[in-house]
């Protein structure tokens, strides 16, 4: 079964780029390109996409308007930030906003297409690193009872995931079951209100809970 993508870009040049590249892939459908926000809603609601890639600056609607609008809604896809900037605070913005991961703009091909698979499975997460550079700017800012409410090895767990560990990554470093594992990311989402890893995280680093100095 192939994975469905919309494209949004305000450059006619980057959808082009992205629609060739995604759009040789057996495995990858793309049933939509727009160019600004306000589109993607309607795009998105009309072909009900896996994934949207998405532009953070647009006119009209942004990025981070877009991105809540869809994720609003019931049965949202999972979307994807397309930037020129990884330190850009409007890419942080769009993750706290509910997006899945981001991609930069000159990311080769291959890593491309491997950042669509990411997303759609959602066992594991884009750019721990540059996540975690954004998210120690705001570290300390966010309620950190959430976090408190976590058993140690779903606390564990969570610290695995902020890595950029994937399931399997995680249950060969535990020495336990996938399906463990997933039992245990899932409680962990449900406990911090989390979307998905990405918000997961993104909690994580806000309370304090992982950071500078915690393992």
């Amino acid at each position: 079964m192939s994975t469905k993508v919309v494209i949004v870009d305000d450059e006619p040049l980057v959808r082009s780029g992205l629609q060739a590249i995604l759009g040789a892939e057996p495995d990858l459908q793309i049933v939509g390109s727009v160019g600004d926000g306000s589109e993607a809603v309607a795009e998105v609601r009309r072909s009900r996409p896996d994934v949207v890639l998405m532009d953070v600056r647009m006119p009209r609607l942004d990025g981070i308007a877009a991105t809540k609008l869809l994720l609003s809604e019931p049965g949202a896809p999972k979307v994807l930030v397309i930037t020129t900037f990884e330190n850009d605070e409007h890419v942080y913005d769009a993750l706290r906003a509910g997006a899945s991961g981001f991609l930069l703009k000159r990311a080769l091909p291959e890593d491309i297409i491997r950042a669509v698979h990411v997303v759609a499975g959602g066992e594991s997460l884009l750019f721990p690193a540059a996540i975690r550079s954004l998210a120690q700017r705001f570290a300390g800012t966010s309620d950190p009872g959430p976090v408190r409410r976590l058993t140690e090895r779903e606390g564990t767990v969570l610290r695995l995931m902020a890595r950029g560990m994937s399931n399997a990554e995680i249950a060969a470093d535990l020495v336990v079951t996938i399906e463990t594992v997933k039992t245990h990311v899932a409680g962990v989402l449900a406990k911090l209100g989390a979307r998905d890893r990405t918000q997961a995280v993104i909690v994580a680093y806000e309370s304090g809970y992982v950071g500078p100095g915690r393992r």
